[in-house]
């Protein structure tokens, strides 16, 4: 018994400690990124906006005049706002400020994926002729650089590009605040690290910019509940790798009141498991055949488990090792210390990666609520494993801005 425990705990040692000593060089990697790209260009594209919203009467104001307030040449860009199943005064609000309404009305087909490829139908048809795409989430504020980052990453030949997703600060939302620190070190630090060796940095789902030559050769073609992660694999098996754009941010709101959040949050876990499913071997298969690290440096990034769970599984290895020891099965004692190793491993993946991403002192505060973060994370886990779940556009609860 204790030799068959052995060799399962190797192969997760093996498993686990690959994945954590991974993240660690990424992070190294991000703390010796150029995080500034020097903004030059002889042609300005025209780029389209697209705002995907389903009943976000309450935050599309904000995300709007953001927008608005961007330092590019007007007459080379337009604002959509896609009134996706609406109910409220989505529609009207935006028109109102200024933006292009595209009402869909689809009841069979709903979600994000599908808003998308409709709208981006139509504006590949559209007479202006854009040259991209750029995608923000209806919950976001943009920096006003924003067309001219993406601008000079389209001239230096970019058919796919991810701006620094991120969370915007707020101090008194324990959960949001524990979010940040996962957003950062997910959406920044690890595409900043994998960006000195032309990884792929994924879609992220906000912030994503596509150019209308590669969305005619590779439609819009994901349905899932993590539509933006299943697109960016599809463009890498094609060939397509999303470059990174740190100069440049966009920022989404986080619900404060944790039980608002619950939607959103059992949504993104339990998205993540049909597209590990269904991509695994696929990559897999990719780098074998090609040889190319790419393909495997999104293997791992696909079946890495967030961050809290890693540590979750890590102290509690470190906790039935140390429970083995005092019943003095001494052939374990080796196994505490690799873990111990591993834990340390993954405390430096974080402190140098906020480094990297250098992170305001008010963001580490947040590693006093994620013994909190944990226990309302098992209950979600439990939760969505009893209820049942549809594979639907549901708005998440959010506060007036």
């Amino acid at each position: 018994m204790v030799i068959v425990f052995q060799i399962l705990e190797t192969l997760l040692i093996i498993f686990i400690g690959g994945i954590v000593l991974y993240l660690l060089f990424l992070s190294l990697s991000a703390l010796r990124s150029s995080k500034e790209k020097i903004l030059f260009a002889n042609k300005y594209n025209k780029f389209a906006f697209i705002i995907p919203a389903h009943n976000e009467e309450l935050s599309i104001t904000r995300t709007i005049k953001s927008i608005l307030q961007i330092d590019y040449p007007g007459e080379l860009w337009d604002l959509f706002v896609i009134a996706d199943n609406c109910t409220d005064k989505t529609a009207e609000i935006s028109s109102e400020l200024g933006a292009n309404v595209l009402i869909r009305n689809n009841p069979t087909e709903r979600g994000k994926g599908y808003a998308l490829r409709w709208c981006t139908d139509i504006l590949l048809k559209s007479q202006k002729n854009y040259d991209a795409i750029v995608i923000v989430d209806a919950d976001s504020i943009v920096q006003p650089n924003i067309l001219k980052v993406l601008n000079t990453y389209l001239q230096n030949g970019s058919q796919a590009i991810q701006v620094a997703d991120l969370v915007e600060p707020q101090y008194d939302s324990w959960s949001s605040e524990v979010t940040r620190v996962g957003f950062t070190l997910y959406n920044y630090v690890r595409p900043l690290g994998r960006k000195n060796f032309k990884f792929t940095a994924g879609l992220k789902g906000n912030g994503m910019c596509l150019s209308t030559l590669l969305l005619k050769k590779i439609p819009w073609s994901s349905w899932s509940l993590n539509e933006d992660l299943e697109h960016g694999l599809i463009l890498l098996l094609n060939g397509i790798v999303v470059d990174f754009a740190p100069e440049t941010i966009v920022l989404a709101a986080m619900p404060r009141d944790h039980k608002k959040a619950e939607s959103q949050r059992s949504r993104w876990e339990r998205g993540r498991y049909p597209v590990i499913k269904n991509y695994t071997l696929k990559l897999l298969r990719k780098y074998l055949k090609t040889g190319s690290f790419v393909y495997f440096d999104a293997l791992i990034e696909l079946i890495t488990p967030p961050i809290v769970n890693l540590f979750v599984l890590i102290t509690f290895m470190i906790f039935i090792n140390a429970l083995l020891i005092t019943l003095e099965i001494k052939e374990l004692n080796i196994f505490l210390y690799v873990w111990l190793a591993i834990f340390m491993m993954g405390i430096l993946h974080i402190l140098i990666g906020l480094k990297a991403a250098n992170a305001d002192r008010t963001l580490y505060k947040a590693f006093f609520h994620i013994p909190k973060y944990v226990i309302w994370k098992i209950y979600l886990y439990i939760n969505f494993t009893f209820k049942k779940f549809h594979n639907e556009w549901i708005r998440t609860s959010r506060e007036t801005n």
